[in-house]
């Protein structure tokens, strides 16, 4: 039997959950980076396996823990068998695994742009069908409504546009003339695979069915420079396939047609241990150089800056132990409108305050994104122009809470 080259083998940062099969309840695995092209479903012993992989442990340690959490006698061989079946897939922190990573890297920094990663899929690659799907979710609106040009921040979803679609069309609507006007996009985007406070830049440009959206190359390198570069692109790679600039930036390219502005676009990492108490992101020395570099970079210019970012993410599809029902979303959508009003308020320290409160446990996903955003803004004022729960399970009981918001 091949040997495992893995001394001690770690599992790298996942989508994982538990799904229902005929044949019993299975783990569902998927890499949101897209570096491991393949999700898979393994079964319980498999991911009790998977739990004492966190890179502390060798193969006779796993195999002792697997055997007293489970009385079941397992080899060493089978274990490796295993553990090697889940290096092949790439979701192990291995050498397989990064020189697969730093290919694809090459690859994308050699790339003409970012090629937008949904498009078939979420929204249609051809303009004009995209065109036509954007204005059906708008088909109630006024060309004639706008927040006027004096808006300088946006909160947008990242949902898919099958679900809030409506909460976009009136958003990016009522920006429009702010869109028109700007020169200068700055896109602060959920990294759902981002490393603890990790602000992660590219100089690609993306592109949308709709052309390229330029890319500000010297606002990128002042703030690289500010942060140091082997920081700002260490997960670059990102950028290749997270949906969340791409979705808002593709309703932003929408509505500027023709002559684009350019684009900054930044993906922020979890915030887990700060909402956890272990530290404070507004004494943060990375945070702080990249607003200060970032509004350094971009004084003078004409700037719109985004948001992309969704609220809660609570129910069963999720980790919550009980569906939600009406009197569950009653109050997710109070404290939603708690967290608005400190949004619309310009209060990054107050939006955060309550996640640190209750430890995130609604799963704002939008958290960093939304806090980073009101600090680069500074003193500001807004007003929420759409909320919505939507579905996140097919019984109905798990949401995903969006809204929009519109800062002057």
């Amino acid at each position: 039997m091949r040997r495992f080259e893995l001394d001690r083998p770690r599992l790298r940062p996942l989508e994982m959950k538990w799904v229902q099969e005929a044949t019993g309840q299975v783990l569902y695995m998927r890499d949101p980076s897209g570096i491991a092209p393949n999700a898979v479903f393994v079964p319980p012993f498999v991911a009790i396996l998977l739990s004492f992989c966190d890179g502390q442990r060798d193969l006779p340690e796993i195999r002792a823990e697997f055997e007293q959490r489970t009385g079941q006698p397992i080899t060493d061989d089978q274990v490796a068998h295993v553990l090697r079946q889940i290096d092949e897939g790439l979701f192990f922190d291995s050498p397989r695994f990064r020189a697969t990573r730093d290919a694809l890297i090459d690859e994308f920094r050699a790339g003409a742009c970012r090629a937008p990663a949904l498009a078939g899929h979420v929204y249609p690659a051809e303009p004009g069908a995209l065109l036509d799907e954007l204005k059906t979710y708008g088909s109630g609106l006024s060309d004639a409504e706008s927040g006027g040009p004096e808006l300088r921040g946006v909160v947008s979803p990242h949902i898919d546009y099958q679900r809030g679609g409506p909460i976009y069309a009136t958003t990016w609507q009522l920006a429009r003339e702010a869109v028109q006007r700007a020169d200068l996009v700055v896109v602060f985007g959920t990294d759902h695979c981002g490393a603890p406070g990790q602000v992660t830049l590219t100089r690609q440009c993306y592109s949308t069915p709709l052309g390229v959206l330029p890319t500000a190359v010297d606002v990128v390198d002042a703030v690289a420079s500010a942060i140091g570069a082997e920081d700002a692109f260490a997960e670059e790679i990102h950028h290749r396939k997270e949906h969340s600039i791409e979705l808002a930036t593709v309703w932003m390219h929408s509505v500027r047609q023709g002559d684009p502005p350019e684009v900054v676009p930044i993906l922020c990492g979890s915030f887990h241990y700060f909402s956890n108490g272990e530290a404070d992101p507004e004494t943060d020395e990375r945070l702080n150089r990249t607003i200060d570099s970032l509004r350094e970079a971009t004084a003078g210019r004409r700037v719109l800056a985004v948001a992309a970012a969704d609220l809660a993410h609570v129910g069963p599809a999720f980790g919550d132990s009980q569906p939600y029902g009406d009197a569950d979303r009653r109050q997710l959508e109070a404290k939603d409108e708690s967290l608005l009003r400190s949004i619309c308020e310009g209060d990054a320290q107050g939006f955060f305050g309550q996640l640190r409160a209750e430890q995130d446990c609604r799963r704002i996903c939008g958290l960093p994104p939304i806090y980073l955003m009101l600090r680069f803004l500074g003193s500001c004022r807004g007003e929420v122009v759409g909320y919505d729960q939507c579905p996140a399970d097919p019984e109905g009981g798990s949401l995903v809470s969006i809204g929009g918001v519109l800062l002057s």
